[in-house]
């Protein structure tokens, strides 16, 4: 891909993140009161067990069910204290009327309310095999925050590129969704050895990227994604590469 191509992606990516951000809305349903009846329930500042609990619902207390994030459940209590309580301690919780209240595992709900991915894929760049280690985090619904770090194996280099961008997930509650993204990072390559000696090269590199993610159920998904990277070297022409990769992501 030249240069030229590359930068109307870069202007309408730029566009898209700013909307997404600007305009993060997120629906809410009504939330669903329930009777606890368990001995107690632990509510916690965060959805995880590394959060601390701030307080502890006692049985047939009322509880609110405002949102699911994987295997954790925000709740209010009628004094109006908010926390996230463990799907397993809210099992056998009753309606206000006594009906049995059926709490699944995590809901769709959780391809938008789920902060943190990490995963790990393959591909192409530029001819050379990649090994991708990746993390990213949600500022909302729409906006990820990513880093990545790809090993980079070829028949006459071996390397390493970091990176750090963002990206815009078009219809994050879809199955399968587009996306897009810049971002900007470190590319390191060291030639192998041959008959004449090669230095090692440093370069800085900015990247334009589209792709397509789906979920294979509501913790993993599969992405694939291509990126179009700008090496920005000492020399008088700056190089362009091109990456293909697929992998799995895990979020929680």
């Amino acid at each position: 891909m030249n240069r030229l191509a590359l930068r109307p992606l870069f202007a309408c990516c730029l566009a898209l993140i700013g909307t997404s951000y600007a305009t993060d809305a997120r629906a809410r349903k009504t939330p669903a009161t329930v009777i606890v009846q368990d001995a107690y329930a632990d509510m916690r500042s965060g959805p995880g067990r590394g959060f601390p609990a701030t307080y502890s619902v006692e049985r047939d207390a009322s509880i609110q069910l405002l949102r699911q994030r994987t295997d954790w459940i925000k709740v209010r209590t009628a004094a109006g204290r908010e926390g996230w309580v463990h799907r397993s301690q809210l099992e056998r919780t009753l309606t206000p009327g006594g009906a049995e209240v059926r709490l699944a595992g995590p809901l769709a709900e959780a391809r938008t309310e789920h902060r943190w991915e990490v995963g790990l894929g393959t591909g192409d760049f530029g001819g050379a095999n990649v090994i991708a280690v990746n993390g990213a985090y949600a500022l909302n619904s729409n906006l990820l925050v990513r880093a990545d770090v790809n090993h980079l194996l070829g028949s006459f280099s071996n390397g390493w590129l970091g990176t750090a961008g963002i990206a815009h997930v078009f219809m994050p509650a879809w199955r399968v969704s587009p996306l897009v993204g810049i971002g900007g990072g470190v590319l390191s390559i060291s030639p192998k050895a041959t008959l004449v000696r090669a230095e090692d090269r440093t370069d800085s590199t900015a990247y334009a990227a589209i792709g397509v993610r789906g979920f294979l159920s509501n913790r993993f998904l599969l992405q694939a994604e291509y990126r179009g990277y700008v090496v920005f070297t000492s020399r008088d022409e700056n190089e362009e590469i091109d990456e293909w990769t697929v992998g799995f992501t895990y979020f929680f």
